[in-house]
């Protein structure tokens, strides 16, 4: 199984933060490699559920998760259907006494097809910071 683990200090507020990571319908206009995005359906205010279509070149996949909310503290994401063996994802949100936010960012893996581990492999943490770093690139578009 595939983790990455990372952390970042944006001069973003919390709840900022939180709201554009839990638009997760909103992922297809500024994530890398995500073609299309929705929510499908919603259990109360904290839990919903999510199809994402992710592609590259030829690759082209879809996945199905489930969101658990913890407004403006934490975002967790379980997989539940798709190419994967495993996927869970989890952000948290820090607020900080300057109104800026810590970010922590944890996604671990693996995917069902020996070959696509053994690829995914040699590029994870690469692919892993670009999609982190178009979460604060689209902070900046929406909140400077």
């Amino acid at each position: 199984m595939l983790e990455h683990v990372e952390q970042r200090t944006l001069p973003f507020t919390q709840e900022q933060m939180f709201d554009l990571v839990s638009g997760v319908d909103k992922y297809s206009e500024f994530a890398p490699w995500c073609l299309a995005s929705r929510i499908n359906k919603k259990e109360g205010d904290n839990v919903f559920y999510a199809d994402l279509i992710v592609g590259y070149n030829m690759f082209r996949e879809k996945f199905s998760s489930k969101v658990i909310l913890e407004p403006n503290d934490r975002l967790t994401i379980e997989y539940m259907s798709g190419p994967l063996k495993h996927l869970r994802n989890e952000w948290r949100f820090t607020a900080n006494e300057d109104g800026s936010c810590t970010i922590d960012f944890n996604v671990e893996f693996e995917f069902k097809n020996i070959l696509l581990q053994a690829l995914a492999k040699k590029f994870f943490n690469e692919v892993v910071k670009r999609m982190v770093s178009s979460f604060e690139k689209r902070a900046h578009e929406l909140y400077d």
